[in-house]
């Protein structure tokens, strides 16, 4: 049996999957629709959208098959989502990738199998539409035209997950989309022993922008803001708009002293940016930066409330200087 590969950029495909924040979820009817259309269009007893996760692969609709998941290294979907095109297995048991493979020799004895890799926008494979059967098949290319249509299908169904996570207005992950990835990247930091830190932003004088320009104007400083926020940060970093005016980026692989010296960088971006933007107004901003501190952060959510305390202590300080 052949194992298969890890994808490229592994770390990041994984990331996506978990940020759908679907893994263990209840069943759906708008997959269970897909998969029963699926069995029935081909006339095969098993059919399955399958999510490869780091050590199994977990199946959000399974139509025919009695089961929830199984573990990563015996899975043909992780075969598929290598590629970009349909994986046809047209007899597993003459094939040297999968003919000893245990879901060959036992239950559910597959001998057939076809899988539509299930891709993002950015292109990472969470898992397939796959088809299985017990007994060897031919599967053309109008089967294979019409197998990708209903996988496009699928893709759609996970597209609408993935906007419930993402800020209309700035395109960057909301609170919840930001929650979770940034739980998740705490999690590899902890288990690799890497330093990591968070930024926590609010926007001074925003409701002055909004009363005295128009909400329309307040927007365009909130799409700005973000849109330096995403330039001055690597693509590993987590950007989030949390909501109205605040913000936070989680940096991996991090200290303090080394957020700060982003900070200094994005604060001079800043300011070119108001030297240059002639609107009447400055943006400006309060930050909170802390370090992840094991014995004090359990969760992303004790990090996140620490930066923010930070935050507004710089606002209130702020505040009585100018008063």
């Amino acid at each position: 049996m052949k194992i298969a590969d890890f994808p490229a950029q592994e770390e990041q495909r994984i990331e996506a999957l978990h940020s759908l924040q679907i893994l263990d979820s209840a069943p759906e009817e708008r997959f269970d629709r897909l998969t029963r259309l699926a069995r029935r269009l081909f006339g095969v007893p098993i059919a399955v959208v399958s999510l490869v996760d780091a050590n199994r692969q977990w199946f959000k609709s399974c139509i025919g098959l009695d089961a929830s998941e199984t573990p990563r290294d015996v899975s043909f979907c992780a075969h598929a989502i290598l590629g970009s095109d349909v994986l046809v297995v047209n007899d597993a048991a003459a094939d040297e990738r999968f003919s000893d493979n245990p879901l060959v020799t036992g239950p559910p004895h597959i001998r057939f199998y076809a899988g539509c890799p299930i891709s993002t926008p950015k292109g990472y494979k969470l898992g397939t539409l796959c088809l299985i059967d017990s007994a060897p098949r031919e599967f053309d290319e109008d089967d294979q035209a019409l197998l990708r249509d209903l996988g496009m299908m699928v893709e759609q169904e996970l597209t609408a997950i993935r906007l419930a996570t993402i800020d209309d207005l700035t395109k960057l992950s909301n609170r919840r989309g930001f929650e979770t990835l940034s739980q998740h990247a705490l999690g590899l930091c902890k288990r690799i022993g890497r330093p990591a830190s968070l930024l926590y932003f609010d926007l001074d004088l925003f409701k002055q922008i909004n009363d005295r320009f128009g909400h329309a104007e307040g927007d365009y400083a909130l799409s700005s803001f973000a849109m330096m926020l995403a330039r001055n940060f690597r693509e590993s970093d987590v950007i989030g708009r949390l909501g109205g005016d605040e913000f936070a980026v989680f940096l991996t692989n991090t200290s303090k002293q080394e957020a700060g010296a982003v900070l200094e960088h994005l604060a001079q971006t800043i300011a070119d940016h108001n030297a240059a933007s002639h609107r009447g107004y400055d943006l400006l901003y309060s930050v909170g930066l802390i370090e992840f501190d094991p014995l004090q952060h359990a969760t992303i959510a004790d990090l996140m409330s620490s930066a923010d305390s930070l935050m507004y202590e710089q606002k209130k300080s702020r505040r009585r200087a100018a008063s």
